[in-house]
Formats: C-alpha cells, sequence, structure tokens
C-alpha cells in the first residue's frame, strides 16, 4: 500500500488575507497532522486548478514545476475559492488491518463488511483515490461567499471567515454529486500561530451541515473522505473501491 492513501491533500496559501493587488502565492501539500511538504505545478497531475468568484472562473496559469503551486495576481477584491481537483492515482493494500485501520479512521460506514460480502480479498486489492480540495483567501476586504464549484464532492463553507462573527463556531455542508452528505466524519485540524496542530472530529447532519468551534489566528484543514465500490472487470488488478477526499483550508483572523 502507498503511504499516500493515510494522508491528506491541502492547499496552503502563503498568505489567507491579502491587500488588493497583491499577488494569490499556495503551494499544494500532502502529508499528516497538517504537516507535509509541497508539490509543483505538474498539469498532468491535476484535473482542475482555478480561483473561482461568483460566475467568475479563473484557470491558475504557471509553469511546469513551479513552486508555489500557484502565484498569481489576485484577479480582483473579495473572498477567492482557490479549487485544486487531482487526476486519479491508485493504490494496492497489501494488509488487511491497515485498510481497517483507514475505514475506522475515517469512519467509513460498512465498507469492511461489504468487502467480505462481496467475496473480495482481504490482500492485494487495488483502490483509486481522487482529490478535491479548496482554499479561502481573501482580497481587500474579503467581502463574499463560498458556494459548490461543482466538484464529486466538496466541503462548502456556510460562513465567510473573514468577515463574520465566528463566535458561534464555523458552519460547513458536505457535498457529494451536489447533494448533502449526511453523518459524514469531518476531521478537523487546526494549526495555531506557534504551529501546534490539534485533530478533532463532528459528523455532519440531516442537512450535510455541522459547526466548527474555532479560535482566532488559527489555521484550519477540513477533511472529509468517500468511499465508494467499484465492480472488478476481468482484470486482477482492476480497483474495487474508490475514494473521494474533500479538503477546505482557511485562517481565522486575529
Amino acid at each position: 500500500m502507498s503511504a499516500a492513501i493515510g494522508h491528506e491533500f491541502w492547499i496552503s496559501p502563503e498568505t489567507y488575507q491579502l491587500q488588493s493587488g497583491d499577488a494569490i502565492q499556495a503551494d499544494l501539500r500532502g502529508g499528516q497532522k497538517f504537516s507535509g511538504g509541497p508539490f509543483g505545478f505538474l498539469p498532468q497531475r491535476f484535473a482542475r486548478f482555478d480561483l473561482v468568484q461568483g460566475d467568475q472562473i479563473v484557470p491558475v496559469q504557471g509553469r511546469i514545476g513551479d513552486r508555489p503551486a500557484l502565484n498569481m495576481a489576485a484577479p480582483g477584491d473579495g473572498l477567492w475559492i482557490v479549487v485544486h481537483e487531482t487526476t486519479d492515482s491508485k493504490i494496492t493494500w497489501d494488509e488487511w488491518e491497515k485498510f481497517a485501520g483507514f475505514v475506522s479512521h475515517k469512519k467509513l460506514g460498512t465498507a469492511l463488511i461489504d468487502h467480505k460480502s462481496r467475496g473480495l480479498p482481504d490482500t492485494g486489492f487495488s483502490e483509486t483515490y481522487r482529490r478535491f480540495a479548496k482554499s479561502l483567501v481573501a482580497v481587500g476586504a474579503g467581502d463574499g461567499t463560498d458556494q459548490p464549484v461543482g466538484m464529486r464532492t466538496e466541503i462548502v463553507a456556510l460562513n465567510n471567515p473573514y468577515t463574520d462573527d465566528l463566535t458561534a463556531g464555523f458552519a460547513v455542508q458536505v457535498l457529494y454529486q451536489g447533494a448533502p452528505r449526511i453523518d459524514a466524519q469531518i476531521e478537523v485540524f487546526a494549526k495555531d500561530s506557534s504551529g501546534d496542530v490539534t485533530v478533532s472530529t463532528v459528523q455532519t447532519d440531516l442537512n450535510g451541515q455541522a459547526i466548527i468551534p474555532v479560535s482566532p489566528a488559527t489555521e484550519y484543514l477540513l477533511d472529509a473522505v468517500l468511499l465508494l465500490p467499484l465492480e472488478p472487470d476481468a482484470s486482477q488488478a482492476a480497483p474495487v473501491w474508490e475514494s473521494l477526499w474533500a479538503a477546505l483550508t482557511f485562517r481565522t483572523p486575529g
């Protein structure tokens, strides 16, 4: 098994709140507990990389290998949604205990029972995975709202972290194919100004929504994973599972 499947993937802006006219700079990162190295601008590895605000969609431009992967002048003031969707990657699970641990950690429902009932082997089976990452960046006053951007799965912020009162928490909604994901686990990684990271989880309600308790001057990564069955074909190496990873990053002022 590739260790990448146990890792989160996120967009990591150098600065979340920018002055008018500043460049938006952000790394793409993968790792554990909100810590990991950056990836370069590699078009063959992503299906989508955009800046979105309302009806405006601005494709991210870059040269192969650029780091940070995003380094563009902000198209204007307001709240910008950075959107990144990877292409598919594949892993092979060689240890049942690790697959079971992944399913348990991410609270992926009846996947273990379903695996057995489908008559699949305990080892040597494959899975594809794809990442759907968003980040919220404020330019100027940062006015605006997050919105669904059309990815298969995504986390949508129901508050603007830079302009709204977050005393009662930060509201989000998890979507799959545009519909709310009920009782989905959101893993919350909170990095304070000293770099210390705490991890917690919340579950979405019947509307696919959840309230995230937040603190000032803290960077957040929210992560929600969905595991779907795939029917194997004649190839023994064909994947039998597909995991879809939604991520959202933002930083509270303070």
